[in-house]
């Protein structure tokens, strides 16, 4: 890891070297546990939810024991005008995203975790060691231990590598946060079912795959800032292979201007305008109860936009069984989009140094209304058509760009139902405008890397298109 306020310089030699599992090995381990899981997920009416119900004085849907989540509602407005009136999943406790890592032979692995999750649209996909909300692993649902959580909390947990509050979808979540953690193992760790040890390049490259590696995995190891392996800087690349290089290496990261091969802006620089974009926020948003939310119905099994005009998400039940998660059987609400989101990063080299194009992006359910998005950050139900800034619409339409990575990826399947994402790396011609409208910059990797060791600079989209990043190095 690159020296930060958890260095660990043995994790230098971070992928290179032989992984303790084959991707053969893993990929018959991956079909051996979608064959043996025993998983269903069917839609239900709202009156088949089992502790879960709808508050009659404020139509707020929750848990009989006040903890996991509540579908509440949200209103925005600027000035004296409401500008947007939605249902939003209300979850403050704070959750875990863990990932334990681990030296075999010089090169350091990872514990991953096959997960079922309610809403993922092939039911189960490579996770964190922990992901559990707090509700989860205090056991307020009366089931089984979380397995390795002893290694993030208490008197006797591994050495803490990374740990910084992430942020998640400010569309749907309101002020939602968990820890992303990475810590590090020593002594030995027993191998239990539905985990395996993979090194951080594999993990990486199975972002290759669509809905394989699951949001919650891809938010920590974009916070996991470690060195590239020593062949990166020597193996043979093309013109964007040499500028993503050049764009994670310390001495980029500075700033200055052109002409030096630095980045385009300080971090100074770019500190202050994503300071002076906060400043900009005009609107105000606030929960309200689900009976004061405009524009919106409820039948037995949905709650949706009134009119059948819905182009984001609606709110649905779910019956579940897992066979292999703390708890054998359940019932919850989930989030169900209509269609697919679409995030993608533009870039381009600069001096030699390729650049990302982030955008300071408002939502209403952030902590701090504004965090760093992806360029391109389109909800269910959009198109180009909803590009409304010119130069990035017509580049995109006229096909202008070379597409460097391009795939679908699940959002949280314990909160969402088939929620899915296409993401892209698109790197523009040289002669693409350096000049951007005041709501972007042009950044390098390793600027964002750095802003990753505190939370609230990068949104759940952007960490997301990050991890797809390394797997190109």
């Amino acid at each position: 890891m690159e020296p930060g306020p958890h260095g660990y310089a043995a994790a230098r030699r971070e992928a290179d070297g032989p992984s303790l599992t084959s991707s053969a090995e893993f990929h018959r381990w991956w079909d051996e546990r979608l064959r043996s899981g025993g998983f269903s997920v069917e839609r239900i009416a709202f009156d088949r939810l089992d502790s879960w119900a709808f508050d009659p004085r404020t139509g707020n849907l929750g848990h009989d024991s006040g903890r996991f989540f509540t579908v509440e509602g949200l209103r925005a407005r600027e000035g004296s005008r409401d500008v947007r009136s939605q249902p939003i999943i209300h979850q403050p406790e704070i959750g875990i995203l863990g990932i334990v890592v681990k030296e075999f032979n010089g090169v350091l692995h990872c514990l991953m975790q096959a997960k079922m999750e309610p809403g993922n649209v092939n039911t189960i996909q490579l996770s964190p060691t922990v992901q559990a909300t707090r509700s989860n692993y205090t056991q307020v649902h009366k089931g089984k231990v979380t397995r390795y959580l002893e290694r993030f909390v208490g008197p006797d947990r591994d050495q803490v590598l990374v740990d910084v509050l992430q942020s998640e979808q400010g569309a749907w979540f309101w002020r939602k946060r968990n820890r992303n953690m990475v810590v590090l193992a020593t002594g030995d760790v027993p191998l239990a079912d539905n985990f395996v040890w993979l090194t951080l390049a594999q993990v990486r490259e199975l972002t290759q795959r669509d809905n394989l590696l699951n949001m919650d995995a891809r938010t920590v190891l974009s916070c996991m800032s470690f060195a590239l392996p020593d062949k990166a800087e020597t193996a043979p690349v093309d013109a964007f292979g040499a500028a993503l290089v050049r764009s994670y290496k310390d001495e980029t990261a500075d700033g200055g201007g052109t002409g030096g091969g630095h980045a385009l802006h300080t971090q100074r620089e770019i500190l202050s305008w994503f300071t002076e974009a906060k400043t900009r926020c005009e609107w105000s948003a606030r929960l309200v109860p689900m009976n004061e939310v405009a524009g919106w119905t409820r039948n037995d099994r949905e709650i949706a936009e009134a009119g059948g005009g819905g182009k984001d998400f609606r709110i649905i039940a779910v019956e579940v069984a897992a066979n292999t998660r703390e708890v054998a059987g359940w019932t919850q609400p989930l989030l169900h989009p209509y269609g697919q989101a679409h995030a993608a990063f533009l870039t381009r080299p600069i001096d030699g140094v390729l650049h990302l194009l982030v955008r300071a992006r408002p939502e209403y359910g952030l902590m701090d209304q504004v965090e760093m998005a992806p360029t391109v950050h389109l909800l269910p139900g959009q198109d180009l058509d909803d590009v409304s800034e010119p130069f990035l619409r017509d580049v995109l339409r006229a096909g202008a760009v070379t597409s460097r990575y391009d795939q679908v990826l699940s959002e949280e399947g314990g909160r969402f139902y088939n929620a899915l994402t296409r993401y892209q790396i698109l790197e523009a011609q040289e002669d693409f405008p350096l000049d951007v409208p005041p709501e972007f910059r042009w950044v390098t990797v390793r600027q964002l890397m750095d802003l990753l060791w505190h939370g609230h600079y990068l949104n759940v989209e952007a960490r997301s298109l990050l991890t797809c990043l390394y797997s190109l190095r």
